[in-house]
């Protein structure tokens, strides 16, 4: 309280009237937290479900609240989803329609490994202006085809959307945003499906 006072004393002098559109604004703020936090944070993590992430999320309901209350860009952006995560809350079923095993590695937008349009792939999609990490690029299927690869990234679905060099014939190139996230990734060896 002391502190309180002396903020209220010496360091912010307020009219009464100031004082009331302060104690307005902070009042509102904890109104928002206090009572809206947790049906925004259980939204994003229904939105975070959504996505594609296999991961199961377990949150508490005391760590939803800290999570509100101290990103309110998250908590806006739940806002902004509200409506649309109704909608899109269905499980969207696939069906695989064939199945084989590749070389995997991982790319980025860098002039040394691509052309000199990093961002634009072969059919013309600009992967750093979409910003979501569901580019593939392969030589063996056509673009816009659907991809899984579960081994490595669960229910994610990918699309051909780019080519690779010539040489590699039946590989799986992966477009990912972090230059180190793709050199970390390494090569490995995955069955993909193919999906509609």
């Amino acid at each position: 309280m002391k502190i309180l006072q002396l903020i209220k004393e010496e360091i912010v002098p307020l009219s009464r009237k100031q004082h009331i559109v302060l104690f307005t604004i902070i009042a509102c703020i904890f109104q928002f937290t206090l009572f809206y936090a947790p049906a925004l944070a259980d939204a994003a993590v229904q939105d975070a479900n959504v996505q594609g992430n296999v991961q199961e999320m377990t949150v508490s309901n005391d760590s939803m609240v800290k999570t509100a209350t101290m990103d309110p860009a998250a908590a806006n952006l739940s806002i902004q989803n509200k409506a649309t995560s109704t909608a899109t809350s269905t499980v969207v079923k696939t069906e695989v329609v064939k199945e084989s095993t590749h070389t995997i590695t991982a790319y980025n937008s860098d002039v040394a490994q691509t052309d000199d349009t990093p961002c634009i792939t072969a059919n013309g999609f600009d992967v750093c202006k979409n910003g979501v990490e569901d580019t593939i690029a392969t030589n063996f299927l056509p673009f816009g085809t659907k991809v899984k690869i579960p081994e490595l990234f669960g229910d994610r679905i990918f699309t051909v959307r780019d080519r690779m060099n010539k040489k590699h014939a039946t590989r799986v190139d992966v477009w990912m945003k972090n230059r180190t996230e793709a050199v970390n990734f390494g090569v490995k060896v995955a069955k993909i499906q193919v999906i509609k």
